[in-house]
């Protein structure tokens, strides 16, 4: 499979309450992507500290290219601490200011998203002037962008939001996300009508919107498509949205009907609910045989 993906934005280390896991929402779907055999790969920026050294030998460990991950010298590689209290809803406290907060615009970096068939970029990495300047140069540059809007307050105002949402093409949220960006303009507060007006506002050319264990809805020109959830043993959901938007990617690439995309995508992210951290190891056999497979009629 020739198709290339680049992600943009924080490497980070998720602090739990007994260990530390690698983590960052582009990094984990960049780690998921190479699962499923795309051509993925990561820019950021780590510190030039021990555990910069330590992430950058697990992003090497999952197969992504070191090229485009900067290393600095004035700021500490990137740390969340992560509360997961509630099996179904993780929350993160994210140190500021750390190294990818200072991305730096280079050559090699325009050059990878020009050459890129999906750029993917979210909000927190935006939180900084220098990461967001940066991220508006490649944004001019990229083909195909995916906003995965992953809002964490209180690192995004609504005026950065609505910019990267005027940049993409195609567009990720949850529920949650969906009703504080609805409530903006006083909008419909029904799911499937707050999906179409977010969409005709933004012009997007889809609009995936997740709803946690309960599956996930799709918007596209071709109408709107529901999958229910899939019920799993929760281990935790640290990367469970990530890995959805990986899948819904790597069906996207193979030119897969809408409704098979999405399915497979929240397989994808049940698969991952049910491990520990944010990026196992897996393949599509994997999606396809414990969670696909298990729920087909007999």
């Amino acid at each position: 499979m020739n198709t290339t993906i680049t992600c943009f934005g924080e490497t980070l280390w998720d602090v739990l309450p007994t260990s530390k896991q690698p983590g960052g929402a582009p990094m984990n779907v960049a780690a998921d992507l190479r699962n499923f055999g795309i051509n993925a790969q990561m820019i950021s920026r780590v510190g030039s500290d021990e555990l910069g050294t330590e992430l950058l030998d697990f992003i090497a460990q999952k197969g992504l290219p070191l090229e485009l991950i900067q290393i600095g010298q004035t700021h500490l590689t990137g740390v969340a601490k992560a509360n997961i209290s509630d099996a179904n809803e993780v929350t993160y406290k994210i140190v500021q200011p750390v190294a990818w907060d200072y991305i730096q615009q280079a050559p090699n970096l325009t050059e990878a998203v020009r050459n890129s068939d999906f750029f993917v970029y979210g909000s927190l990495a935006a939180r900084s002037p220098q990461t967001h300047e940066t991220l508006l140069a490649l944004l001019d540059v990229a083909q195909r962008k995916v906003f995965d809007v992953n809002l964490r307050a209180p690192h995004y105002e609504r005026g950065l939001v609505e910019e990267l949402l005027h940049r993409a093409d195609i567009a990720k949220l949850n529920e949650h996300e969906l009703i504080e960006l609805s409530a903006w303009y006083g909008e419909e507060s029904d799911l499937h009508a707050a999906m179409h007006q977010l969409r005709a506002r933004y012009a997007l050319d889809v609009l995936c919107v997740t709803l946690g264990e309960h599956g996930a809805v799709l918007l596209d020109e071709s109408g709107l498509y529901s999958q229910v959830g899939f019920p799993v043993e929760v281990a935790d959901t640290i990367g469970s949205g990530d890995a959805f938007l990986a899948g819904f990617l790597y069906k996207t690439v193979q030119n897969e009907p809408a409704q098979k995309t999405l399915e497979f995508a929240c397989a994808t992210g049940a698969y991952v609910a049910t491990q520990r951290g944010a990026t196992p190891a897996f393949t599509e056999e994997t999606i396809r045989t414990t969670i696909l497979l298990p729920a087909l009629p007999v």
